[in-house]
């Protein structure tokens, strides 16, 4: 009895312990996958996510709309301040798909940080060494001819800018627009602004020196406040105000002490001042709220077509008579030499104020509008070198009162609103 007792219950214990190393050893398989699963997305996160790994997790219950909750890990991670530390990891799993795409797309732009930065600088310099290449040029050209002829080196310049924007859209280096009649309509008159602007510009290039003219086109940010006020209605706070005092008296202070001083040269300044930042209001007036806008790289593209088919006619009907082969050879002028230096003028024409957009396109526009300042700066002291124009002290002192206005003006119309009348 006793034995069959004994042999009763060792089978019933090597039943009772079969069964329970069954279970056990399905609960240790069950523990086992968990711990392998949750180390799969965090054994790179070093002992704290090994540890946290070899915890276990509660199961990923659903809810509504399909999505599965972020895994609750049941090893507390708070840091000194209560706060739950989020692995890279846990927080990719805790997204949707796109959002994770978004964070390793940021982790790819932080390591290509450096090279974007690079390239924004090489368009900066492009930018400021075409500018400079343009006034050089154009003085040159303008200053070679018996007459200076604006209306004809405008026209020229325009058109090598057109040249180069229907090569652009011709190899699809960027999408042609397409326009209606009523866009035209409001693209035109910025177009004649645009044409008028340079061909005064060119007529100041012409009779004063290079610095001279750039000083007093650093007085635009008074004909914008004054454009405005007069056309939209924007009332200007006192700073705005007080920043045109010392660009007014910078300007006024380097007219009288420049040696090469001319009425025509300094009023043609001053109509370009008017006519670029009639052009500029005007575009905010017609071109607000037009749901069929362009980028800026083909609304400045159509601008410069129009200004260059705007210009032909006057052109015609002021120069064309005198600009011609024939006359040109009765002055002795090297008519190859004058040509390549005209091609290389348009060029640079066109590339630095492709690039201006460009640049814009990238940057903030206080950014923008201090490294314009800076390239107005940039162009007048190299003019000065390269012409070996003549600066006296208290011209200087002008020079620099305009432009330090300038840039404060820009600061501030960046940083404040102006108030509506």
């Amino acid at each position: 009895m006793q034995g069959a007792a004994a042999a009763a219950t060792s089978v019933s214990g090597a039943s009772w312990s079969g069964a329970t190393r069954g279970r056990a050893s399905a609960l240790a398989s069950r523990h086992v996958g968990l711990a392998a699963a949750a180390a799969s997305t965090s054994s790179s996160f070093g002992p704290r996510g090994a540890l946290a790994a070899a915890a276990p997790t509660l199961p990923l219950p659903r809810v509504r709309g399909g999505c599965r909750l972020r895994p609750l890990s049941l090893l507390s991670e708070s840091g000194w301040n209560g706060e739950v530390a989020r692995p890279a990891a846990a927080t990719a799993a805790s997204v949707p798909a796109d959002d994770a795409s978004a964070v390793a797309k940021g982790e790819g732009a932080g390591a290509g940080g450096i090279a974007a930065t690079v390239q924004l600088g090489a368009m900066i310099v492009a930018w400021y060494l075409l500018n400079i290449y343009f006034n050089i040029y154009n003085k040159q050209v303008l200053g070679a001819l018996p007459l200076p002829l604006p209306y004809t080196v405008t026209a020229f310049q325009l058109a090598f800018g057109s040249l180069l924007i229907f090569l652009m859209w011709a190899t699809r280096l960027h999408p042609a627009p397409r326009i209606s009649a009523a866009q035209l309509g409001k693209i035109a008159p910025l177009a004649l602004g645009h044409m008028l602007g340079t061909v005064f510009t060119n007529m100041s290039l012409g009779k004063v020196a290079v610095s001279f003219t750039h000083t007093i086109k650093a007085s635009e940010p008074f004909f914008t406040v004054l454009l405005s006020a007069l056309f939209l209605g924007e009332v200007p706070s006192l700073p705005v105000l007080g920043s045109l005092v010392p660009i007014v008296g910078g300007v006024a202070l380097a007219s009288f002490t420049e040696v090469s001083f001319n009425w025509t040269g300094f009023w043609s300044a001053m109509a370009s001042n008017l006519t670029n930042q009639s052009r500029n209001v005007l575009s905010k007036k017609l071109l607000a709220g037009d749901k069929d806008a362009m980028d800026d790289i083909n609304l400045f593209s159509v601008i410069t077509v129009l200004s260059f088919l705007l210009s032909c006619p006057l052109m015609l009907f002021a120069e064309g008579i005198k600009f011609t082969p024939g006359y040109l050879q009765s002055t002795g002028l090297n008519l190859q030499e004058l040509c390549v230096r005209a091609a290389l003028a348009g060029f640079c024409f066109h590339g630095y104020q492709k690039l201006s957009y460009l640049i814009l396109s990238r940057v903030s526009p206080v950014t923008h509008s201090v490294a314009n300042c800076v390239k107005r700066v940039v162009v007048i002291v190299s003019s000065v070198i390269f012409f070996s124009t003549p600066i006296s002290p208290v011209n200087a002192l002008g020079t620099g009162a305009a432009l330090g206005g300038v840039f404060l003006y820009s600061r501030l119309t960046r940083t404040k609103k102006p108030k509506k009348a």
